[in-house]
């Protein structure tokens, strides 16, 4: 009778603790409370320049998103020349909506074999060179995180916040 048996454990009591594991610290919960808001909210004390993060992208980004950002293997970062009446191609330059998330993303999940290795300087360097790659930045100014959060990105007014509270409407 595998019901019964089951019936049985159903209502055995848990325990409040199983024996493992611990509270997470202040200086753990530090170390990985470091998202970025669209508003800048989060960005980390430091600078670093579109030069800087030439050289940094050479090393750690172009074997997998090509020498200019535009050869791939993987994902384009540079928008560059596209063919007209080709499909639109979606990088830094043309898709994403806040300079912010740039430097978020590539803090927090890049490069790849080795996600979160980047000092802050080097996510400033490389935001201001992809940003600068992309015509959204210059490349003589270091970036950081007063100037940031103001640059204004070509996508922004194509993304519609999901503000519904609690119901079938849709956007």
């Amino acid at each position: 009778m595998p019901c019964g048996g089951a019936s049985l454990a159903d209502t055995l009591s848990q325990p409040a603790r199983f024996g493992f594991g611990r509270p997470a610290t202040e200086a753990e919960i530090a170390m990985l409370d470091i998202d970025v808001r669209p508003d800048g909210q989060g960005l980390p004390t430091g600078e670093g320049n579109a030069a800087e993060g030439k050289a940094i992208y050479a090393l750690k980004c172009a074997g997998c998103h090509g020498a200019t950002g535009t050869e791939g293997p993987n994902d384009r970062l540079v928008v560059g020349d596209t063919i007209k009446g080709a499909r639109r191609i979606r990088a830094i330059g043309n898709y994403w909506p806040h300079a912010t998330t740039v430097f978020d993303y590539i803090r927090r999940a890049m490069p790849f074999n080795q996600p979160g290795s980047l000092t802050d300087r080097e996510v400033y360097g490389l935001t201001a060179y992809l940003l600068h790659a992309n015509g959204l930045w210059d490349g003589k100014v270091a970036l950081n995180a007063k100037n940031l959060p103001t640059i204004k990105m070509p996508a922004r007014d194509k993304f519609v916040p999901d503000d519904r509270t609690d119901g079938p409407e849709i956007k």
